[in-house]
């Protein structure tokens, strides 16, 4: 098999959006055991004009399924469109293995990274977006994340799987507060450790090193509580982070179906806010 990074810069050059493996073989779980690796893959939508800027995306799904159109390849599209390069995540669903799709979004960003030349990214402008379940994911990957493996002879692991700024559109954030059962299910089974709720509120592990982060919530929001994005808000603001919370005035779960002026609205703050932060010029 050709290893995974020569493969990636190969398919990189000659195509401007290739689905591709995630991991050369089977996956880590996280508790020593490996499996299913044909399930973790990437899309990787690169611009025509690019800025330097890629961003992880992460679809939601309540972690017992993938919305990869509208939070997904969809959201690659937008972003090309600005310049920056688009990685659609399909990661794999816990089942109540908790630490799946985490390992498979910190795979996601140090491929990136090990891959930046020959992608035309920035390694240092490299953020990950996340929609409902994928907003929790993503805000794990923003409080949970290592510099990357000094010994070893895989150049993805060495990479860091901090990335750089995140985005969390409707995210579910607390796994002990105002929780979305579904999501918290999926994710850690019907009887979790006592640890998880804790590790998984990710509103708790914000710090002055934490990446900062932009948070969009419709009021109206019925499935996952507006409170959720608060929360991380709170947390980002007394860390002293560069974050911004837009509460949007309506739109619900989904903000109409990805359409209308509220999902314009935020997609249009969060290039502000990039261009804020420095991420865009």
């Amino acid at each position: 098999m050709r290893p995974l990074l020569a493969f990636l810069a190969l398919t990189a050059s000659s195509f401007a959006a290739e689905t591709l493996p995630l991991w050369p073989g089977d996956a880590p779980e996280g508790n020593g055991k490996f499996s299913d690796s044909s399930k973790a893959k990437i899309t990787v939508h690169l611009p025509e004009k690019p800025n330097g800027a890629a961003i992880v995306i992460c679809p939601g799904g309540g972690y017992g399924g993938l919305v990869t159109k509208g939070e997904g390849h969809g959201i690659a599209a937008w972003l090309n469109a600005h310049g920056i390069a688009g990685i659609v995540l399909e990661y794999r669903l816990p089942a109540g293995r908790p630490y799946v799709p985490l390992l498979d979004a910190q795979r996601a960003l140090r491929t990136v990274r090990a891959n930046a030349a020959q992608w035309k990214i920035d390694p240092k402008k490299v953020g990950i977006i996340g929609f409902s379940a994928g907003g929790h994911l993503a805000s794990t990957a923003t409080v949970h994340f290592d510099a990357g493996e000094g010994k070893t002879t895989d150049a993805i692991s060495r990479e860091s799987s901090r990335p750089d700024f995140s985005i969390l559109i409707y995210p579910v954030i607390s796994m002990d507060v105002g929780v979305h059962r579904g999501s918290k299910k999926n994710l850690m089974g019907e009887t979790p450790a006592a640890d998880l709720p804790e590790y998984f509120s990710t509103q708790k592990h914000v710090k002055s090193g934490t990446p900062p982060a932009f948070l969009a919530h419709a009021l109206d929001d019925k499935v996952v509580d507006i409170e959720n994005s608060r929360m991380f808000f709170a947390a980002q603001q007394k860390a002293g982070l560069p974050t911004r919370l837009v509460e949007l005035p309506n739109g619900g779960h989904g903000l109409n179906g990805y359409k209308g002026p509220s999902w314009d609205k935020w997609q249009t703050e969060a290039l502000v806010w990039l261009k804020d932060i420095k991420v865009l010029p």
